[in-house]
């Protein structure tokens, strides 16, 4: 009896616990998107409030009316946010497949060499990275943002952990002998199995490259380049110093896409990290 009552209070504190950490997760995304429907004067008065304004189209207008084409960064960081996600997610399951399904003689030290890539930081590459571009005169291409992610190392060591236990090698070895193609197995078999992992890794990989500021900001100098992060990063600038509801239309924006991804394919997030944890 008294197990029983001691459980149930650990689940009503961890409940509540739970309530509290999601309510502290969400209340600065609240907090952005009632302001940007707020005036400067009342933003400036009472920086947090939970009431929403009416000065939403006002703030839009004043964001859209200076140089600042929101409809176009959305464009681009849409672009390469699609593309990075498509190249890396197929290429890196691709490349987990010929590490789960193939025995070679280097495919430990390959791995290995993978996993070594992983504990090299983005930013020791990228004056490396910046010369070779601007020597082929790629600068201001969003392709140069695109084409990196199909060697992505960290995404092809959890699709390798989630394949492992997921997909049986009997599976592929029985579609190869009814004479199924290696891409016709990958493409048609392997790859609705792995719907889980390629789904969690969508949202990572999506949000990761729309709020990446570094690279784009270091590859596109063109103004009608410029991707939403490098607008709002912009918009601390004179123009809009005392526009605070403009600032905030603008970050409501670049959080929107994430918010509306995250929805759509949250439900794949638990299934995805559970089974991608399972060591092989």
């Amino acid at each position: 009896m008294n197990n029983s009552k001691n459980m149930s209070i650990f689940k009503v504190l961890v409940l509540v616990v739970c309530i509290f950490l999601a309510i502290l997760s969400l209340f600065p995304f609240v907090i952005m998107l009632v302001n940007s429907t707020r005036s400067t004067n009342q933003i400036q008065q009472h920086a947090v409030s939970l009431i929403p304004s009416k000065y939403f189209f006002n703030n839009l207008r004043i964001l859209t009316g200076k140089s600042f084409n929101p409809a176009k960064g959305f464009m681009n960081s849409l672009i390469i946010s699609c593309g990075v996600c498509v190249c890396s997610l197929y290429f890196s399951t691709l490349t987990a497949y010929a590490l789960v399904m193939y025995e070679w003689k280097l495919k430990n030290a390959f791995f290995g060499f993978i996993m070594g890539i992983m504990m090299i930081p983005a930013t020791v590459t990228i004056i490396g990275f910046f010369q070779m571009v601007y020597k082929v005169h790629m600068t201001n291409h969003l392709l140069v943002l695109i084409l990196p992610a199909i060697a992505s190392p960290s995404m092809v060591f959890f699709m390798r952990q989630y394949m492992k236990p997921a997909v049986s090698v009997s599976l592929v070895e029985s579609a190869r002998i009814d004479g199924s193609k290696e891409f016709w197995t990958f493409n048609t078999i392997v790859l609705p199995i792995m719907k889980p992992a390629i789904a969690t890794q969508a949202i990572f990989t999506f949000v990761t490259s729309w709020n990446d500021l570094f690279r784009p900001s270091v590859i596109l100098t063109s103004q009608s380049k410029y991707t939403l992060p490098i607008m709002v990063s912009l918009l601390n600038g004179d123009i809009y110093k005392r526009e605070h509801g403009a600032i905030y239309v603008g970050l409501s924006l670049t959080a929107l896409p994430l918010i509306v991804v995250y929805f759509i394919l949250a439900k794949y997030i638990v299934a995805g990290v559970a089974l991608g944890s399972v060591k092989g």
